[in-house]
């Protein structure tokens, strides 16, 4: 490595380390002749970074902070602060959470969602029930949708059925949510069940319409919009509260304030029916195929006896994931969560039940000591993981549960040191995580964990103000810039 040293990398250090860039202009005024011998580029570098704690003491972050790094070949832990610190992980564990599904149900797992016949077909006529029977995809789709009812009539041929219309769901558990205090209307805290559509979120559009508004509520996809009634909606003449939610059985039932609607927009709201959402869709579809279907019936087992007319099989599962990761989709953890517990278990009973299975799996599998996870997402508030523990599952998924490939990678700020780190952001209110993998140009390897939770300011959140609280993106970006500062820091101390 040459000696010389860039004005850009000595900016870069300053940055990472807290230091103004003006701090380093007093060293400007040094002799120019030294009577040491001049230090290398690279340990001129390091010898600018202050201790960690003092790093982290000068962001003046509120609450409490974990965090760990260690080197992945050896396992040796370089630097940490309060590491046995357990903090909400948010989608940080999400990473674990993939771990599980790839251990438990391997990387080429695809799910199935079929339609079965309880009878015999005759000149195009299935004299018996259509089972529309989910496998608990959670990535199904209108448009896969739609290609299913099109399968029913040109692959099996069936123009009529004279049987009922029936339903099951049960491969997961009926869900209303996945966390309980969240607001009613967040599109990421949906129902499921083992049968999920759009990542079981209904579209909601209005459009002034003289002194009215035009409404709909849609499952719309890239080529198709059928329209719903599993879900409905109510202009409200008021202000506030914006959306009230009711549970009105057989479809759910919203209201909107009209003071919050303006001119037109639209938003993604929840599905807290998520079986019947897709039951309707697909009747929608069937009718467009020439297949009219009478209302669906939820059943609490298989018969005996079906044959298959047609099935829809998703991507594999280590395609999922990298979805799942890259766009955080808290459905999607949830049913690989659950559909792993299935497969282990025979049976998932509930998400909390689920979520122990997985932690008692990562204290076996991961050496993983205090996991302790709610759900599969990250999502609920009473989750903690410590960054010791983060870090010792990373470095052993990292070998044997290639992890790594899955995870996106992460943007670096500009005046970053030359490295590349794929990592799994997390983001609750007053909460926020990173975990994952830096490469250095040395080829050095190395896993960090960070969390950090202002967990008083979070407690203080009514349930209303969770979607949009006072201060929530303010905490998230000093959090990310102290991430940042942490992964500059690590790239020019661990890097030869």
């Amino acid at each position: 490595m040459t000696d010389r040293i860039s004005r850009r990398a000595v900016l870069g250090a300053l940055v990472a380390s807290g230091l103004a860039p003006s701090a380093f202009a007093q060293s400007a005024l040094a002799p120019q002749n030294s009577l040491r011998p001049s230090a290398r580029a690279d340990e001129l570098l390091k010898s600018y970074q202050p201790p960690l704690s003092k790093l982290i003491a000068r962001t003046d972050l509120p609450g409490q902070i974990s965090v760990q790094v260690a080197d992945v070949k050896t396992g040796l832990v370089l630097e940490s602060h309060n590491p046995l610190r357990a903090l909400p992980p948010a989608s940080v564990a999400k990473a674990l959470t993939a771990c599980y599904a790839l251990d438990t149900l391997g990387a080429d797992h695809r799910f199935e969602t079929r339609l079965l016949a309880s009878g015999p077909i005759k000149d195009g006529k299935l004299e018996g029930d259509l089972i529309l029977a989910g496998g608990g995809d959670p990535t199904l789709d209108t448009d896969a949708l739609a290609a299913l009812a099109g399968d029913l009539r040109d692959k099996a041929g069936i123009a009529e059925v004279t049987g009922r219309f029936r339903i099951w769901d049960l491969a997961l558990p009926r869900l209303t949510g996945i966390d309980s205090e969240q607001p009613d209307q967040v599109g990421y805290n949906p129902g499921l069940s083992g049968l999920n559509l759009n990542y079981n979120r209904v579209h909601f559009e209005w459009v002034r319409n003289g002194d009215d508004y035009k409404i709909s509520m849609e499952a719309p996809s890239a080529t198709l919009r059928p329209a719903v009634r599993s879900a409905r909606m109510q202009v409200a003449p008021r202000k506030y509260p914006i959306y009230t939610y009711a549970d009105e059985g057989t479809y759910d039932n919203w209201t909107v304030a009209r003071g919050a609607l303006g001119q037109k927009g639209a938003r993604w709201l929840p599905v807290r029916k998520p079986a019947l959402y897709t039951a309707e869709v697909f009747q929608t579809l069937a009718r467009s195929n020439g297949i009219v279907l009478p209302a669906p019936e939820r059943i609490e087992a298989l018969p005996a006896g079906t044959t298959e007319l047609a099935a829809h099989r998703s991507a594999p599962l280590t395609t999922i994931l990298r979805d799942m990761l890259k766009y955080s989709t808290n459905l999607t953890a949830e049913c690989v969560g659950l559909t792993a517990t299935a497969a282990r278990q025979g049976r998932a009973t509930s998400l909390k039940a689920s979520a122990e299975a997985m932690n008692d799996w990562a204290r076996d599998t991961l050496g993983m000591r205090h996991p302790a996870l709610e759900d599969h997402s990250g999502l609920g508030d009473d989750s903690r993981i410590s960054s010791r523990d983060m870090v010792t599952a990373l470095i052993t998924a990292r070998k044997s549960l290639q992890i790594k490939p899955l995870l996106k990678a992460h943007r670096l700020r500009d005046d970053a040191p030359s490295m590349s780190v794929h990592a799994k952001t997390g983001t609750l209110n007053f909460v926020s995580g990173l975990g994952g993998f830096i490469d250095l140009p040395d080829g050095t390897e190395l896993a960090f964990a960070f969390f950090s939770a202002d967990l008083p300011r979070r407690d203080a959140l009514s349930r209303e103000e969770r979607e949009r609280p006072p201060g929530g993106k303010h905490y998230s970006a000093r959090s990310r810039n102290l991430q940042q500062r942490l992964l500059a820091r690590w790239g020019i101390l661990y890097n030869g």
